[in-house]
């Protein structure tokens, strides 16, 4: 059990230095807050907030996931690769794809409260 425990802590501890560390986290999380903020707001149903909750951590998962390779790749390949180059932008695109099923998503769920 306790070794259980310590996988929440590392997985906290991860994620508080992927905040604090990653401008693009950053970002992601205030783009998450603004949308929480009008979700209630609008007060979105609750499908609505399933799309959009599962959204965001969608987003949010993969920028870290992103992160994560983007420094296991500089790890393994310090100078710069083509190859290295191209692993980090495939791990930017997963996170792009998301960001933009996100956006439709939002479009989806807010374009109608507004338009």
């Amino acid at each position: 059990m306790k070794k259980f425990m310590k996988g929440f802590v590392y997985a906290f501890r991860g994620l508080v230095k992927g905040v604090c560390e990653e401008l693009n986290m950053m970002l992601h999380l205030v783009a998450a807050a603004v949308v929480t903020i009008v979700g209630l707001y609008v007060g979105l149903e609750q499908w609505e907030w399933v799309a959009v909750v599962l959204s965001m951590g969608l987003v949010l998962s993969l920028e870290l996931l992103n992160t994560a390779v983007e420094g296991l790749v500089d790890m393994i390949s310090p100078e710069w690769s083509e190859k290295a180059g191209r692993i980090k932008d495939f791990a930017a695109g997963a996170v792009l794809v998301a960001a933009l099923a996100a956006l439709v998503v939002g479009v989806l769920v807010f374009g109608p409260k507004f338009f």
